[in-house]
């Protein structure tokens, strides 16, 4: 069988922005899915990050300041159990499905990292693997189609359920839905081995980065650089 008949465990994380190096989460989900789709087990995190949640970032997600500040938990905590979450789902080579991988474990390395905790690439050994990304595979089965990626795009591209939008246990299970969509209908990437795919997706995603890249700099931007690394942007001090 391939990976998308098999159990996955889908995570999400909401956060206070998109710059991996500065912003932190608000929310995170990490679901369990069997392989035909049903949820086996669900966890939840809020957080209080410690910081002001921006106005713009509570319109995606609905989620304010002083609400986190009265129900959140402490952000030190909830990494903590985050990450060995997600540990343990990988040690088990369970694959992990992250939409967009390289912003949302990209963030969660940084938290660690602002926290003490150790990272997952520590706790593993090794960068985080088997993952499965939906954008990346996407880009990568049908690189010329035109029109936006987001997760509510893909889902409506590939006739995915998607009942709450950028609430994290529901982004979870829909990037689950359409990673499994994408290896039902693309043989080339309905690998039998997870890692497999993953070794796949490190390429295309390199691939890819280079490709923006290039059209940036010929519309005019000659410094333009865009990150290659996947799923995990390195960290540099």
């Amino acid at each position: 069988m391939s990976w998308h008949q098999e159990l996955l465990v889908s995570f999400d994380l909401e956060t206070t922005g998109t710059d991996i190096e500065r912003d932190r989460i608000v929310t995170a989900a990490l679901i369990r899915l069997e392989g035909d789709g049903r949820a086996v087990d669900k966890r939840s995190w809020l957080l209080d990050p410690g910081v002001p949640i921006p106005e713009e970032a509570t319109a995606i997600h609905g989620i304010s300041t002083s609400y986190v500040q009265e129900h959140g938990s402490s952000p030190v905590t909830a990494t903590e159990e985050i990450t060995e979450a997600l540990a343990e789902a990988l040690r088990a080579d369970i694959p992990l499905v992250v939409m967009n991988a390289r912003y949302d474990l990209s963030l969660l390395d940084r938290e660690c990292r602002r926290h003490g905790l150790r990272t997952l690439s520590e706790r593993l050994g090794h960068i985080p693997a088997p993952v499965v990304d939906p954008l990346v595979l996407d880009k990568h089965v049908d690189r010329y189609r035109r029109g936006k990626r987001a997760l509510q795009a893909l889902c409506e591209h590939y006739g995915v359920p998607l009942d709450a939008a950028h609430e994290a246990g529901a982004d979870a299970v829909a990037a689950a839905g359409v990673a499994r969509r994408i290896g039902e209908k693309y043989p080339a990437v309905a690998l039998p081995s997870p890692r497999a795919l993953h070794a796949l997706q490190e390429t295309a995603a390199a691939g890819q980065a280079a490709s923006f890249q290039a059209y940036l700099r010929r519309s005019g931007d000659p410094r333009a650089r865009v990150e290659g690394a996947w799923p995990l942007i390195p960290y540099q001090p």
